[in-house]
């Protein structure tokens, strides 16, 4: 289940620590007093720019297929039952407002398919909200409120990297829908990466109860600012068993960028995968550490500062990536028309450059074409293959071929199991770069047919008949 939550973190010094380990940001308690200490100042502050939002969303539902048949329809009257009927859903999440104008981020599936979206502020003020833009791959969205002029509470966003693990925070939102709920805990893990929840994988843990509701809602620090955005929890029940993770509020700044619906991302134009303990031994490494690069855009911004395949991507921004989640996590939240320094390693040597941070080109055009005829990919919508495609429809990897970017339903395609996402490579024996030479192939081909797609990591092969 997916939900949202607010993080906050203890402020004062350890006395009691080594020397070397020493912050003046954080202490354990030191007596009893302290235990007994209280967090409401905190939510006095936070609490009343944590809202709730409402949905309604209006769908058609078929009516029962006998009344189809005109002696049914005769037998019960005709009283209009066998017409679809229009049913309203409703469902109820949670937002926090981020500026005083009324800006407020919650999570993209809380008003995915929303008709009416509505905001109910602490104070039970009531404002219908305008959606102005929602991303499926990092399950945000910004909505917005007029507030007549009025200024509203919000809460400030905190770098999510100055974080640790072991630090306080409070989780705020409307679980149940039994009104607003705080809960406390501590940020138990970091940069979780395999949690299969967004595109863009990499999120805060904690134990601070989150359920059914929460989504959308705010993590704080014990300051009173926004760290995160609580999206999801691990459950077998559907109830909170501690293991919460909401978006750091470094990804929710990307999404608040920008005027239109449209989100700008960079792209670094590399692929790559996690160093292994068998990878760190075959290449001299003391330890697994880094992302080995495998595939590299010849002309893009990492080739362009002089990465190449086979190098070892170590750190990002002074930030250490261990896997290709977070390497795309680094870039994805670096400010484009900016510069980011890049730690990697070749060979023996450690070295550092500058990797310009750009929006994805259109290039080549995707050209988008609907594949006819009588062959296994009729019914196949196809397009090249640009980074900038890649980045719209999630492609993982470096982009280049022609991609299946709908499939008509029940097509002869859509039969043979091809799937939205796939990459035709090669068409019997015929290297794929262009959607104009996949459909002369598929033209001029006779069964059998002998086409491999590549589907995430994997590239399949099938022979297929007429």
């Amino acid at each position: 289940m997916i939900f949202l939550v607010l993080a906050g973190l203890m402020v004062a010094s350890a006395p009691s620590l080594p020397a070397a380990a020493q912050t003046p940001l954080r202490a354990v308690p030191a007596d009893r007093e302290q235990i007994q200490l209280s967090f409401a100042p905190v939510v006095r502050r936070a609490a009343p720019a944590v809202v709730n939002v409402f949905t309604q969303r209006t769908r058609q539902v078929a009516g029962n297929p006998l009344f189809d048949d005109p002696f049914f329809r005769h037998f019960f009257g005709g009283r209009g039952l066998a017409g679809p009927r229009e049913r309203v859903q409703q469902s109820l999440g949670s937002g926090v407002i981020v500026d005083s104008s009324g800006t407020v981020l919650t999570n993209h599936h809380v008003v995915r398919g929303a008709d009416e979206i509505r905001v109910v502020l602490a104070d039970r003020r009531e404002f219908p909200a305008r959606l102005v833009r929602s991303d499926e791959r990092t399950d945000l969205a910004v909505l917005r409120i007029d507030p007549a002029g009025e200024a509203l509470p919000f809460l400030e966003l905190r770098d999510s990297d100055e974080l640790e693990v072991g630090d306080l925070v409070l989780a705020i939102g409307n679980p149940f829908g039994v009104g607003q709920t705080v809960t406390s805990g501590i940020v138990s893990g970091l940069a979780r990466t395999n949690v299969g929840i967004t595109d863009y994988g990499f999120f805060i843990q904690t134990d601070a109860a989150i359920n059914p509701g929460n989504s959308g809602g705010a993590l704080v620090t014990l300051d009173g600012r926004l760290v995160g955005i609580n999206t999801a929890i691990y459950s077998r029940t559907g109830g909170s068993v501690g293991i919460g993770f909401a978006i750091p509020s470094n990804m929710v700044r990307t999404v608040l960028v920008g005027d239109g619906p449209r989100i700008v991302r960079p792209w670094l134009g590399a692929g790559g995968q996690a160093v292994t303990a068998d990878i760190a031994q075959s290449m001299g490494l003391l330890r697994p550490r880094g992302v080995l690069l495998n595939e590299v855009h010849p002309r893009g911004p990492a080739a362009r500062a002089g990465l190449r395949v086979g190098d070892i991507v170590l750190e990002v921004g002074g930030r250490e990536v261990d896997d290709p989640e977070s390497l795309r996590f680094r870039f994805a939240t670096a400010p484009v028309g900016s510069t980011v320094p890049v730690l990697y390693r070749r060979g023996e040597q450690q070295m550092s450059v500058s990797v310009a941070v750009e929006p994805p080109p259109e290039d080549p055009p995707r050209q988008t074409m609907l594949l006819d005829g009588r062959h296994p990919l009729a019914g196949a919508e196809v397009a090249n293959l640009s980074p900038a495609l890649a980045e719209e429809i999630g492609f993982v990897g470096v982009a280049r071929g022609v991609v299946i970017t709908r499939l008509r339903a029940g097509s002869m395609a859509q039969r043979r199991g091809f799937q939205t996402g796939d990459v035709v490579q090669e068409v019997n024996g015929e290297t794929i770069d262009s959607v104009q030479r996949l459909r002369r192939a598929m033209a001029r081909g006779g069964a059998p047919w002998r086409i491999s797609v590549r589907r995430g990591e994997q590239v399949l092969t099938a022979t297929l008949g007429g």
